[in-house]
């Protein structure tokens, strides 16, 4: 499992996204950039992306997610 195969997969599958993924082990860092994310709430967004990663979490692959899902907006305000 490579860092850039799970970002392509995750950007394919929430659209317009944008991602960037960590991986340390079996442990896996995810931030996740789309405007779908607008007026849904955070277990629905945490949702989207745990539905391209259950696959590799249920055959062990992936033991943590540690996610951070946001809108365009909330990115932009949070780099400052």
């Amino acid at each position: 499992m490579q860092a850039e195969q799970l970002q392509a997969l995750i950007e394919n599958a929430v659209p317009d996204s944008q991602a960037q993924v960590q991986i340390e082990g079996n442990h896996v860092h995810v931030r996740v950039v789309s405007p779908a994310f607008a007026g849904i709430s955070p277990v629905k967004k945490q949702q989207m992306v745990y539905a391209v990663l259950n696959d590799r979490i249920a055959s062990g692959e992936i033991h943590a997610v540690h996610m951070q899902t946001l809108t365009p907006e909330e990115s932009a305000s949070s780099n400052g």
